[in-house]
């Protein structure tokens, strides 16, 4: 393979014979036949008729291919992985938006991708057995993997669109300089080394995933164990199986495996140094409920796909971790602004920003997102936040989820936290309705996990809130609609909640 630096020279990290990627139940994949699949997938392409630049389109679940497909088409085209999950409208708009003329997936899998793929374009089915063999349909060897030239640091890698839940989704151009650069901050973040072992239970078409669980691990010579597919119930045998040292999911995976742990520190967690928690906001409570079940520290960080995932991370013990933080930065410059772009100082609230090397120059095709998301440099993350002293950021909201009550504006998190912080109360999410004389109150939709009236709870938030952040209509309900990443969908529970 034509030498050049990118993603790939990560599998260079690993001694050939250590483990790279462990699936339970299926083959163990050494970096030496990690690069030997990675070559042999990038041939294909080429056979296939995949040229420098191409988008190639992605749609499996979890498990290896996710991982060997992502490493192998970044290195001739770019990488554009799809939620399997999608219907055949969703799948359309994203093939079409990328331009991907080359959908690679299972054999006799993702019908309504199929189905969606523009005219012109090819479908490639790709599997490994279980012995660890790739199997190719239509695929003949063409060409000899030393006369295609990889791609370089600059090149595109990975385009993934951003999860916000009120605009049309942003696409989102991730360079192998911005990935290795987000890799390698992680990495210094968490030590991770050769004696690592990450279970990956993030989806794989997803920055958080890829990035943190997968190409992190990868480029500290570690082990990714990669189940094909993550159900909390098989959590224990999981772990037992795996024997990780850290694992990084959403707040919401971490509920639904904590639903199943009802034991201090389980078997399987004998080598476990921390757990990391990101993508979506977590809350002290269950913060301090992991750690007591665990019995290692869980480190909350910030990330965005814009940023190649990681920006900021509570550290590693000795340093402090701070439960309501998403830590400092990482490699990463942070700082907060006001509405003109000027910089804030410690303890003002404002706009979080970000910059550095991990951070994407704009948006593709978009030049509106890109003249309100970038403003001297800084990319500007639509979070409100306020930083310390010390340089610890709290995020407060998403400013355009602000409640704003009679000209008092209301963070939401806050009284999420409230309401969270009551042992009855398993998820919390708070939102403004509109109101005659106010402009906005504040209402809240709650999952419970045992009995309580409305009143308690109101009760239990007017000792610990001003009166105008106090939720005035509390709705009881079974589960809060959220993102494939875990982000909770709060304009959509405000919609739901309106008109009641």
């Amino acid at each position: 393979m034509g030498q050049s630096t990118n993603i790939t020279a990560f599998l260079d990290q690993g001694e050939t014979d250590k483990a790279a990627l462990v699936v339970p139940d299926g083959p163990a994949l050494t970096y030496g036949r990690l690069r030997e699949l990675t070559d042999q997938v990038v041939i294909a392409l080429v056979s296939h008729g995949v040229a420098p630049g191409d988008r190639v389109a992605m749609v499996f679940p979890n498990g290896p291919e996710a991982v060997l497909l992502f490493l192998a088409t970044s290195m001739i085209g770019v990488c554009c992985p799809l939620n399997p999950g999608y219907k055949e409208d969703e799948f359309r708009f994203y093939l079409e938006d990328t331009g991907a003329r080359f959908l690679l997936v299972p054999p006799g899998e993702a019908a309504a991708a199929r189905q969606a793929l523009p005219a012109g374009g090819k479908v490639i089915e790709v599997e490994l057995d279980p012995d660890g063999r790739l199997q190719l349909s239509n695929h003949e060897v063409h060409r000899q993997a030393d006369s295609i030239d990889a791609a370089d640091l600059e090149a595109t890698a990975l385009v993934l669109h951003t999860s916000g839940t009120t605009s049309r989704p942003k696409r989102v151009p991730l360079s192998h300089r911005n990935l290795i650069t987000s890799a390698r901050n992680i990495i210094q973040s968490y030590e991770l080394s050769a004696d690592d072992v990450s279970l990956c239970i993030m989806p794989l078409f997803h920055v958080h995933g890829l990035v943190a669980s997968a190409l992190a691990t990868l480029g500290s010579g570690g082990t990714v164990v990669v189940p094909r597919r993550f159900n909390p119930l098989g959590f224990r045998p999981l772990m037992e199986a795996a024997l990780p040292t850290w694992f990084s999911a959403s707040p919401t995976p971490h509920q639904l495996i904590l639903s199943r742990l009802q034991d201090k520190r389980p078997p399987g967690c004998e080598r476990l140094r921390f757990v990391r928690s990101c993508s979506s906001a977590l809350s002290p409570a269950q913060m301090q409920l992991m750690e007591e079940r665990f019995g290692v520290p869980v480190l909350e960080a910030y990330g965005m796909t814009e940023a190649s995932h990681q920006m900021a991370s509570n550290p590693l013990p000795p340093d402090r971790r701070e439960p309501g933080s998403v830590g400092r930065g990482t490699g990463v410059e942070i700082a907060i602004l006001d509405e003109a772009g000027d910089e804030l100082l410690p303890g003002a609230n404002g706009e979080v920003a970000v910059r550095g090397p991990n951070v994407i120059e704009g948006y593709e095709n978009n030049p509106h997102a890109n003249a309100s998301s970038f403003t001297r440099g800084w990319f500007r993350t639509g979070d409100l936040g306020v930083l310390d002293r010390d340089g610890y950021l709290r995020l407060l909201s998403r400013i355009k989820e602000l409640i704003n009550r009679g000209g008092e504006k209301i963070a939401p998190r806050e009284i999420d936290e409230v309401l969270e912080a009551h042992p009855a109360v398993k998820e919390a999410v708070s939102f403004g309705v509109p109101h005659a004389t106010w402009g906005e109150e504040v209402a809240a939709a709650v999952v419970l996990n045992q009995p309580i009236t409305e009143k308690e709870l109101l009760i239990f938030c007017r000792e610990r809130l001003a009166d105008f952040k106090v939720p005035r209509h509390l709705h009881i309900v079974e589960e809060i609609p959220k993102t494939p990443t875990g982000k909770v969908q709060r304009r959509f529970v405000a919609e739901q909640f309106t008109h009641q």
